[in-house]
């Protein structure tokens, strides 16, 4: 290395130490790939509140919707690494590099900073229907010519859950793409479908409201809005797991220092009684924790996901 260039190296990294010690020092952007009134934009928005309180600089949700959540990261991917724009995804940003040919942007342009939270996939069918549980979703879709199930798309979380009990059981399902998952819950509110599954959130109101019955969970543990819903591994279905998850990325070669301290406010807003209060009704499950241990989530689901597309031959629409 030449001398002038040792020299811009060292300067360069003197200013991006300096940057990091300054930050933030204005307005912070959350990009959220997806259209507003959804889970991933009601948990970016209530965490950005929260974690600009830790920061001391406001953070402002900008929804770039498209391609699957693509176009706005790569928003992301191709802007700035100075820690004021962060992406903050769902499960597509691991899922849509297994199933899409062609992506704009490498996995490697997006560095994973904090998990946010989960709102579980709850299983519904229509209120009046005879399907009480998910042995019973699973016996009536082999009785007779097989039972319609909606998504919101190839590679969605609802798309997931119905290869996983079509893998798990053998249920004969027939997969109906909607352009959203609110679509596909109004297609089974309609009876145009005869059953789904959707982020807790999501269809919560209408389970209170009597136009839905919910047959299972899909995470880990009993939903806290919904205690008495067992989930579909207490059913039985131990490869029936998946939730809708919300995290937040940022451009690679954003400091660590910034990618650390970013991670510290979310994870402290998360734990805070107010933010708790705030999500847990709506049936979305704070999780927050460490970088590390979203980087080994993120592994996680990839090790998982990826055999269940191949399995079930998903191919960009």
């Amino acid at each position: 290395m030449t001398v002038p260039t040792l020299l811009l190296a060292l300067l360069g990294a003197a200013s991006g130490g300096v940057h990091a010690d300054n930050w933030p020092s204005r307005p912070i952007k959350f990009v959220v790939p997806f259209g507003p009134g959804g889970a991933n934009d009601l948990v970016a928005r209530a965490v950005a509140d929260a974690a600009s309180k830790q920061l001391g600089q406001p953070i402002v949700v900008e929804n770039k919707p498209g391609a699957g959540s693509v176009l706005g990261a790569d928003i992301v991917a191709k802007s700035a690494p100075d820690g004021y724009t962060f992406l903050t995804p769902a499960a597509g940003i691991v899922t849509n590099a297994l199933i899409k040919t062609r992506m704009p942007f490498k996995e490697a342009d997006l560095v994973p900073v904090a998990m946010m939270a989960v709102s579980p996939s709850v299983i519904v069918v229509p209120v009046d229907s005879p399907i009480k549980d998910l042995k019973g979703l699973v016996a009536a879709s082999k009785a007779g010519k097989g039972l319609n199930f909606s998504t919101a798309g190839t590679g969605s979380t609802p798309h997931f859950v119905a290869e996983m009990l079509k893998i798990q059981s053998g249920a004969r399902l027939e997969v109906i793409p909607y352009k959203s998952g609110s679509d596909g819950m109004v297609a089974v509110i309609g009876k145009q479908v005869d059953a789904t599954s959707e982020a807790s959130v999501v269809v919560l109101p209408q389970i209170k409201g009597g136009k839905l019955r919910p047959i299972a969970s899909t995470w880990n543990r009993r939903i806290a809005a919904l205690p008495d819903l067992p989930t579909a591994q207490e059913q039985g279905y131990q490869g029936v797991f998946i939730g809708h998850w919300s995290g937040v990325f940022a451009p690679r070669g954003t400091p660590e220092a910034i990618l650390d301290r970013m991670n510290q406010a979310v994870d402290a807003a998360l734990k805070s009684a107010e933010l708790r209060a705030r999500l847990i009704p709506q049936g979305i499950d704070p999780v927050g924790g460490s970088r590390a241990e979203f980087v080994k989530f993120l592994a996680g689901e990839k090790a998982r996901l990826g055999p269940i597309v191949k399995a079930a031959s998903m191919k960009e629409d």
